[in-house]
């Protein structure tokens, strides 16, 4: 059903749905809330943390505009709960000191608590006998463009109205496993009664998408077993031979990786292998390894990363570890005659690796003799543009590799189209990266020893949590973050980089960074994959108990890369025990897959499984919270599903329709 036969959603609301991605009344039902606003209890502000979101009924005694030259910019009230003194402020809002009065409030907003003096910054409020706004439990979205909370529900609630909500699971396997309705969870979802409803009906609902995701994985890679088409002659000796180029002796979780895929290229089936392994564990190397493969049995080789700045890298070490073939570079930065050029030596059959980005994916792109792709960074392409790389050639193998560690119990669930290699050994020549949480009296501390070393020649990053919509201007942003490291460390040199940059533009200041033209570079967490600095040796994350522990990882895995000692500083924008034992993790380990493992076990699969962690296909349930039992759960509804040959048409039309979905995705 399109957006516009709602009769709440006219063409300006439905182009700002649009921008959301949200294009069908179906889309509407699964766009979950980013948060609930729990105003069924009240809170102390005694006992309440720095940076909470808290409701509380107090007495308001005076409230002040408060004047900065000619113009009113803030109004202040000073209020007390039981006897205890707080103030309210909030910023650019004159029209609050007529609106509110001597007498008692509720209060719903965010607790400034710093140095003893705790405050409320920017509340909503109502009169406490007059309460009718402030209760219950509230959905929160995300908005864009005219959209008001308001709007967004009264929409959700004609969706849910309107379309179909049956499950596609069998009536068999819902009869047999005593499931709720897929109705009332959605219903739930969008309006709980209270927040046990809420996390029940996000498990009926985690459920239901899992299963259809596996089943499609299974659908899909039924038909993926295609015959194999290109007959390899390299032996088991030659790419020993090879391997030796590297100067140091493979891992021995390098040599298995190496080995399956030698088994594959031999087997009757055409590869479809991912290659995972933590942060500098070896899988280029592995990747060029299968890449000379192919090019020593006379086939071509593509090599695919997914911006200009690592395809550059990639470029540069095809041409040095295979100086003996010709290798070509294709990305949308090039002149038009350059890329005519590469073009033409491609369909002339001269080139024999080609390394660049999704400029490949070009109808004009021929690829003559094509038997081999290696596809960097897979989380962040979609599954048919891997499959667009792909069908420039006929039965293609593929290598997909990824640094982003998947817990070893859910790879194989969430790479169902793909067969999973891991690569779990320690990086031999790596240091260990010194990791630290810096609390909040030290920050200065850091910034001097943070300029000494810049000024000795070390450099830095400092990483931004990228916050879309932060209503209660709790976050600084990275050009607000930048503007204040520059005053403060003024003989430093600081660059800035983030995700509204054009690709160019980004690549020009990676680049500038890596030559030394700046000390620190200020970012969102666009540099997690990006060009190795070996001098980088510092990284500074702010606000970092908004990251997943993953994604932490990943960040600081961008320093270290050289031989001297590195460290990571991780700065807590909210205290409380969960986060302090979240980052506690990071801490004390530097395995990957085990901070993966206790991410999991802490956030629950729908803060896991991000888009971050693994493109569209889970965007549908991220901000849900359930037990990651319910993965597993759906995992054995679909095979028993497909066991049992209750697999009807319905769940096949759902379940592709539901992979097609993970197309036409690139993650920024």
């Amino acid at each position: 059903m399109k957006l516009s036969m709602l009769r709440s959603i006219g063409e300006k609301r439905e182009k700002d749905f649009n921008k959301l991605g949200i294009f069908e009344a179906e889309d509407l039902i699964r766009f979950y809330p980013r948060a609930y606003l729990d105003l069924t209890e009240r809170t102390s502000l005694k006992t309440a943390y720095h940076n909470d979101m808290v409701l509380v009924a107090c007495e308001v005694t005076r409230v002040m505009p408060v004047n900065y030259g000619n113009k009113r910019k803030m109004v202040k009230a000073f209020c007390s709960q039981n006897g205890f003194p707080f103030t309210v402020v909030w910023f650019n809002q004159p029209y609050v000191a007529q609106k509110l009065k001597a007498g008692e409030y509720l209060f719903y907003g965010r607790v400034q608590n710093k140095f003893g003096q705790v405050s409320l910054v920017n509340p909503t409020f109502e009169e406490l006998d007059k309460n009718y706004r402030l209760k219950g439990i509230v959905p929160v979205y995300s908005l864009k463009g005219s959209l008001s909370q308001k709007i967004v529900r009264t929409a959700i609630k004609e969706a849910l109205q309107k379309c179909d909500l049956t499950s596609a699971i069998p009536w068999q396997i819902r009869q047999k496993y005593d499931l709720a309705p897929l109705e009332a969870a959605y219903h739930q979802i969008h309006n709980p009664t209270d927040m046990q409803s809420k996390d029940n009906a996000a498990e009926r609902i985690a459920l239901e998408e899992y299963f259809v995701l596996i089943s499609a994985f299974k659908i899909i890679k039924g038909g993926k077993e295609e015959v194999r088409l290109h007959n390899y002659t390299v032996s088991a000796k030659e790419v020993k031979g090879f391997a030796e180029r590297f100067g140091f002796e493979f891992t021995n979780g390098q040599k298995n990786a190496v080995n399956e895929i030698f088994e594959n290229l031999y087997s009757p089936v055409r590869m479809n292998r991912l290659v995972q392994g933590d942060v500098g564990s070896g899988k280029t190397a592995v990747a060029l390894c299968g890449i000379f493969m192919a090019v020593k049995s006379g086939f071509t080789a593509a090599y695919l990363s997914p911006t200009e700045v690592l395809a550059a890298q990639n470029y540069a070490v095809l041409q040095k570890y295979f100086p003996e073939y010709k290798v070509g570079y294709l990305a949308g930065g090039m002149t038009a005659k350059e890329k005519r050029e590469i073009k033409t030596a491609l369909k002339n059959g001269e080139i024999d690796i080609l390394c660049g980005t999704h400029a490949i994916f070009q109808g004009d792109v021929e690829i003559p003799k094509l038997s081999f792709i290696v596809c960097d960074e897979q989380h962040r392409f979609g599954v048919a543009q891997r499959n667009a790389l792909a069908e420039k050639g006929e039965g293609v193998d593929m290598l997909v590799m990824s640094a982003t560690p998947i817990p070893r119990t859910l790879s194989l669930i969430f790479y169902g189209d793909l067969d999973v290699t891991t690569i779990t050994d320690k990086p031999k020549a790596r240091q260990e990266i010194s990791t630290s949480i810096i609390p909040e009296y030290k920050y200065g501390d850091m910034l001097e020893y943070i300029r000494k070393e810049a000024e000795s020649g070390k450099q830095a990053y400092f990483v931004c949590a990228k916050i879309d919509d932060d209503e209660e201007g709790a976050i600084m942003s990275v050009t607000e973050l930048y503007e204040e490291l520059k005053n403060r460390l003024p003989t430093v040199r600081f660059g800035l980089l983030h995700g509204r940059m054009k690709d160019k533009e980004k690549a020009e200041i990676m680049t500038a960074f890596k030559e030394k033209q700046f000390d620190c570079l200020v970012s969102t967490t666009v540099i997690e994959v990006g060009v190795d600095v070996p001098n980088a040796t510092m990284m500074i994350i702010y606000n970092a108990e908004r990251f997943g522990l993953s994604q932490l990882h990943q960040l600081r895995g961008r320093v270290g890369r050289g031989a001297e000692k590195s460290y990571c500083f991780l700065l807590m924008g909210a205290d409380g025990d969960t986060a302090r034992e979240r980052l506690n993790t990071l801490k004390e380990s530097t395995d990957g897959f085990k901070i993966a493992e206790k991410d999991l076990e802490m956030r629950g699969g729908g803060d896991f499984f991000g888009t971050r962690q693994s493109g569209k296909m889970l965007s549908d349930i991220k901000n849900l919270r359930y037990p990651t039992q319910v993965i597993f759960a759906a995992k054995r509804l679909s095979d028993d599903t497909f066991d049992g040959r209750y697999a009807d048409e319905r769940l096949r039309m759902i379940a592709i329709k539901k992979y097609n979905s993970l197309k036409d995705v690139v993650l920024n």
